[in-house]
């Protein structure tokens, strides 16, 4: 079969009968046709088959989230958990399929939402993905460049690009890596001894990991303006829903609840600064469409953050439907969140000369400055 794909010269045929052979039709036979599907895209991985790795691409992008999270489990099983050192093969395929890798990161992104110690990346994959895209930041919008942008996108298949999957890896992972237990002794009690333990080695490099994502995720998000102005989409499509930003809050309030007790104010400070860059990157790019009032609202339980508090109250995006040039902030006259609005001091000196106020200048625009 693999050899079938890779000799078929016509991509058209060979797209039909990829997608008739494993798109599910909701009966029994999804299970063998996913084990199946499984088995062949790992070893067009192994062989660098590139014909059925764009076939792989093409259904990963037209099929369900929950059978695309089922194949990339089982690529991560077969190159980072089966056979130690086979994530290099994995690695590899970067060059000969890169509309593949984006629907993979997609996939996997998916899969581990760091909702729990088991949906935390593996150290091998986390490691092969920022490398993907810390060599090249563009590989995370090949889907979205390369495809017809339709006005509603279907609902329950995987994003045109996996930049919310990257945030919540970003912004979460200082939380979830630190509500891992420490392992207990024998005797059933905690040991509070410094030891040599390769798991807090791992997770130190995963945290250097997570921070050089965060600032490949917040290029990428810098470019978008351009990108959604070409395509005709700036402030009509939001790569990063709304919708998607509230459940990662809930998560962060949740896990900041649970993690207090255990002194992790500095993994909550890291986890509130990179929210607040990445939402702040986002609107000012386009990506994200939403008022100010509405992220006042989702963020008013999140514990206190400097910077996210500078978010809130500075100068954000309005309505998306505003027809607003790129890069234009509208005026902000409101007071920040939590300072009510201070009223004129009656005049106890009226002797005294008033100073000149400041003149408003319809029309100019506050020009966006990236976070350092």
């Amino acid at each position: 079969m693999c050899n079938y794909f890779q000799e078929q010269t016509k991509d058209s045929v060979r797209q039909s009968i990829f997608s008739s052979l494993f798109s599910p039709q909701g009966n029994k036979a999804d299970d063998s046709r996913m084990s199946l599907l499984g088995k062949l895209v790992s070893m067009a991985v192994a062989v660098c088959r590139i014909p059925v790795l764009e076939c792989a691409a093409s259904w990963l992008q037209r099929t369900p989230v929950v059978y695309c999270v089922r194949l990339a489990k089982a690529l991560v099983d077969d190159y980072c958990c089966l056979v130690p050192g086979s994530i290099q093969t994995l690695k590899q395929i970067f060059s000969a399929s890169p509309r593949f890798c984006c629907q993979f990161i997609t996939s996997v992104t998916a899969l581990y939402d760091l909702s729990s110690d088991d949906l935390i990346p593996p150290m091998d994959l986390l490691e092969m993905i920022v490398t993907w895209i810390f060599e090249d930041p563009r590989l995370i919008l090949i889907t979205f460049l390369n495809t017809p942008i339709a006005a509603n996108l279907p609902i329950g298949f995987l994003e045109l690009t996996p930049l919310v999957g990257l945030i919540r890896w970003c912004v979460k992972a200082p939380l979830a890596y630190k509500r891992r237990k420490k392992p207990p002794l024998s005797n059933g009690h905690v040991s509070n001894k410094v030891t040599k333990d390769p798991a807090v080695g791992m997770d130190r490099d995963s945290h250097l990991l997570y921070s050089k994502l965060h600032l490949s995720v917040l290029q990428v998000l810098m470019t978008l303006q351009l990108h959604l102005t070409e395509k005709n989409l700036y402030g009509r499509l939001g790569l990063v829903l709304f919708d998607h930003m509230v459940p990662l809050v809930e998560e962060i309030n949740r896990l900041a609840d649970e993690l207090n007790p255990l002194n992790a104010s500095q993994e909550i400070e890291l986890s509130l600064d990179r929210l607040a860059q990445a939402l702040q990157v986002a609107m000012a790019s386009g990506a994200l469409l939403c008022t100010r009032d509405d992220l006042r609202t989702l963020c008013s339980r999140l514990p206190h953050n400097n910077l996210l508090q500078l978010v809130i109250s500075g100068p954000v995006q309005q309505s998306p439907h505003a027809a607003l040039p790129p890069g234009f902030y509208p005026h902000i006259h409101t007071p920040p969140l939590g300072y009510g609005a201070v009223p004129a001091h009656p005049a106890a000196h009226p002797a005294l000369p008033t100073h000149p106020g400041h003149t408003f200048i319809s029309g100019v625009t506050f020009p966006f400055r990236p976070i350092r």
